[in-house]
């Protein structure tokens, strides 16, 4: 009987211990702008990459190949989902969308918490982001010549932010 109850126990312990664990994670976002755009129609609100950006989106793929992402976000404009899709298809993730206008809301914290997460967004939209999850204005709109910045924020367990940028052009 003794034997059973400390089997159990022990059972119980290990199991509250494992779900501790899980919610214990780290939350990590790597956010990128959209790749290169093209600008020949000046009155086209949603353009297409260019061949360029197509290539970038790919190399990115490459660049990200050895990050396991639980999920990938992006607004819904044709140029951010062309430039998130080669991750989301290397990775066999759909594409979730976000509201550029309401960034790091309750329900994205709820949804990312303890993940990695790819988020493709646009020159003013990506600082932004990452602004509201350090709550302060530490990066500054992306020139709009610039496509190959990658901030990444890891939100550890205990409430601690990191942050860097790093240039793949």
């Amino acid at each position: 009987m003794s034997k059973i109850f400390i089997l159990l126990l022990t059972l119980l312990f290990s199991s509250n211990v494992e779900k501790h664990q899980q919610s214990e994670s780290a939350t990590t976002y790597y956010f990128i702008r959209h790749a290169e755009k093209d600008r020949s129609n000046k009155n086209d609100r949603d353009p297409q990459l260019t061949e360029e950006g197509q290539k970038r989106a790919q190399n990115w793929a490459t660049i990200l190949e050895d990050v396991k992402f639980d999920a990938v976000y992006s607004t819904p404009y044709a140029r951010t989902m062309q430039t998130a899709r080669p991750v989301a298809t290397q990775q066999d993730l759909r594409i979730d969308t976000y509201d550029p206008r309401d960034l790091y809301n309750s329900e994205f914290q709820k949804a990312t918490k303890g993940k990695t997460v790819l988020v493709v967004g646009h020159s003013n939209t990506t600082p932004q982001f990452v602004n509201a999850i350090l709550k302060n204005d530490k990066y500054e709109d992306i020139d709009d010549s610039e496509n190959g910045a990658l901030f990444i924020v890891k939100i550890l367990p205990d409430g601690s932010i990191t942050d860097h940028v790093e240039y793949h052009n």
